[in-house]
């Protein structure tokens, strides 16, 4: 796990905002406010086509405006007024949101011994969510105003623009509500003469962690009183806070307190599914989406991503063939192994994204020191399965029927779930996808899904009996078979190699040849201590110590990268505004995304895209093959990718002359893409 920890501190420094999907920006009702006066600021939110932000409370998904302020001393600022949101489900979860153009207004007191003349620079630090149906973003700006303290006068103009702003806000109601609770279910019963119109309405909750907030909701209208019922998320006493939405964008703050609902009266509307600015549902709930990233694990076990460890894997297998206890206690060990891992990984990029990076999955290898990291790693693999030294849990012969092979079959997960998730299969693009959308905790069970479905294959022959019987038993067969595994472990630590050169050019190389060296010399020394009796105390310091001075290597040396290598086979490198000018231009156009370390991108290079039929093909239709180097950490390509409801590579995207873009699998042959040819 120490890889994952140490992805944190090496993470790559915070690259320049791009352009905002929710631009942020700050005005105020007058620049010459009144010494003891109240000036009215507005933090302007405005949405590109597509794209949300969120209400104060947000639903089940989403975080609100988060505003930090830095004022002149003795300028307070008041509570955020928020204006009617609408409302909006994907994957069964509701949103409290804005597409349009809207304002967050807030009142700065102004000391009463401010001086006329004073300058005051009016600055905040602003964070919000930018979500399209397909992604959330974490942005931010810092917003800054300057005022200078006169006669409090406010122009026509911007009277008219704040007044317009206003209109938006919620009326507070000069009366409590009533709410009573009946098992699950709540009615809300607000005061409203019966004389005016209502059209149709929604409930926001404003207190959190009352109501269900995707949960159907019912009206109806008796005398003075407007009744909302809905479903509870948990049982509460007390004072509740929410708004109503009528009309078109109308809306009521309510307070409610317990008391006696009214009961009858005439149904009233409620905002339906499928009207603009209503709830929209998805097609697909959180239920497909976890069964998605579960199969999509399951069927990585078949990807080229997992190819290097199937030696681990089949020594795993092969101790199976014991007794039941000690089957079911390594498959669940090596589960864990997993899982854990695929938690640390999707919290450490939801991590990353939250404080603002453009990172993707897989991000760990897009780092040269976590490169160098798990180089050193498969070597130490790679040395223990020739058998230079041994360590519990991985090593050979009688150590793999005792119950030190427990803890072997839990790093075999780690290592599993390193070396199989930085590519992304078939069902798990969606799944991964979907992740960035939902909220923290339901997007780690995404990537716990995503570790069970690569772990399912050995639980399965674990618990049932009759797939664990026709696995070989254990043997001396398996001391040989551990050596020859141990041929694509050194091809892996290679190819480990090789990529650090990419990412580094040849002081990587040059570094990671050095320490691969130091580290075999090291575990040589290991392995003849251990047969002299050496302690396991001395084994774990010995490899402590080989870890410490690899980071000091890491953290001393000056990594330069190699040049940008120019694209292949005539094709253009990824730039988003050269696309837009090919299809305005009536281009069609080819655009794949790839990365050195991901396989599977590789063996589609390989077998369809490099081809020289698919080459021919695309050159007598005209098509244009563009192509995005994922290899290293590339934020205009982390972005592009959320745009299509994905977090990592291979991701294959044709663009006809006329019409939206294609998703093509991401397992490719010669005829998918020599088809393309044939559409125009």
């Amino acid at each position: 796990m120490i890889i994952f920890v140490a992805s944190i501190a090496h993470a790559q420094a915070p690259v320049a905002s791009p352009a905002q999907n929710v631009r942020a920006s700050i005005d105020a009702e007058t620049r010459r406010p009144a010494p003891g006066g109240v000036v009215t600021v507005a933090i302007v939110m405005d949405p590109k086509p597509g794209w949300h932000d969120y209400w104060l409370n947000p639903g089940d998904a989403g975080t609100p405006l988060e505003l930090d302020w830095q004022l002149p001393a003795g300028v307070t600022a008041g509570p955020v007024r928020a204006p009617v949101p609408e409302t909006l489900i994907v994957s069964g979860f509701m949103n409290h949101i804005y597409k349009a153009k809207h304002a967050f207004l807030i009142d700065l007191k102004i000391p009463e011994n401010a001086q006329v003349g004073q300058a005051l620079d009016i600055k905040v630090d602003a964070r919000w969510s930018a979500c399209s149906d397909l992604v959330c973003i974490p942005e931010g700006a810092t917003l800054a105003i300057p005022v200078q303290i006169g006669s409090g006068a406010i122009d026509a103009i911007n009277r008219a623009r704040f007044d317009a702003w206003r209109s938006a806000l919620p009326v507070m109601l000069d009366r409590a509500a009533l709410y009573a609770v009946n098992g699950k279910r709540i009615d809300i019963a607000i005061p409203y003469p019966r004389s005016a119109d209502v059209g149709r309405v929604w409930f926001f909750a404003a207190s959190e962690n009352r109501l269900l907030y995707a949960a159907p909701q019912t009206a109806r209208r008796t005398g003075d009183w407007l009744i909302v019922s809905s479903e509870i998320k948990n049982p509460f006493d007390g004072q509740f806070d929410g708004l109503l939405r009528f009309n078109d964008a109308q809306g009521l703050q309510v307070r409610a307190i317990k008391g006696d609902v009214p009961a009858g009266g005439d149904n009233v509307s409620v905002f339906s599914e499928g009207a603009t600015g209503e709830v929209q549902q998805a097609q697909l709930g959180f239920g497909w989406i976890l069964g998605f990233s579960v199969l999509g694990g399951l069927l990585l076990n078949l990807m080229p991503c997992v190819f290097p460890i199937l030696g681990l894997k089949a020594l795993s297998l092969a101790k199976m063939g014991g007794d039941e206890g000690e089957a079911r206690r390594d498959a669940v060990a090596y589960t864990v192994g997993i899982i854990l891992s695929c938690l640390v990984l999707g919290g450490v990029m939801l991590a990353l994204r939250a404080a603002g990076e453009e990172v993707g999955w897989a991000f760990q290898l897009q780092d040269p020191a976590i490169v160098l990291l798990l180089l050193l790693l498969m070597v130490a693999v790679t040395a223990n399965l020739i058998g230079l030294f041994e360590i519990g849990g991985i090593g050979a012969g009688e150590r793999l029927t005792r119950k030190g092979g427990i803890a072997g079959s839990f790093w075999t997960g780690v290592l599993a779930a390193v070396v199989a998730t930085p590519c992304t299969g078939p069902f798990m693009a969606a799944a991964m996808g979907a992740a960035l959308l939902l909220p923290a905790t339901l997007a780690l069970l995404i990537f716990a899904g995503l570790g069970f479905g690569l772990a399912l294959p050995f639980l399965l022959i674990a618990f049932v009996p009759a797939l664990r019987k026709r696995m070989p038993r254990p043997g001396p067969w398996m001391v040989r078979f551990r050596q020859w595994m141990s041929v694509p472990m050194a091809l892996t630590t290679l190819a480990l190699l090789w990529l650090l050169y990419q990412l580094a050019g040849f002081s990587g190389l040059l570094i990671g040849g050095t320490a691969t060296l130091i580290i075999l010399l090291c575990l040589f020394a290991l392995g003849r201590k251990q047969k002299s009796g050496a302690s396991r105390k001395f084994v774990v310091a010995t490899l402590l110590g080989i870890t410490a001075v690899t980071m000091l290597i890491i953290d001393n040396a000056a990594v330069v990268p190699p040049a940008t290598q120019t694209a292949k086979n005539g094709s253009l490198p990824f730039n988003e505004a050269r696309l837009a000018s090919l299809r305005a231009q009536g281009r069609p156009v080819f655009l794949y995304f790839t990365a050195d370390w991901c396989v599977t991108c590789k063996v589609n290079e390989n077998a369809a895209i490099d081809r020289t039929e698919t080459s021919a093909a695309f050159t007598k239709a005209g098509i244009v093959v563009m192509v995005g180097d994922y290899t290293r950490r590339d934020p205009d390509i982390t972005r592009f990718l959320t745009k299509y409801g994905r977090s990592g590579v291979p991701l294959y995207l044709y663009f006809p002359k006329d019409g939206e873009p294609r998703i093509l699998p991401q397992i490719l042959n010669v005829d998918d893409l020599t088809a393309l040819a044939g559409v125009g």
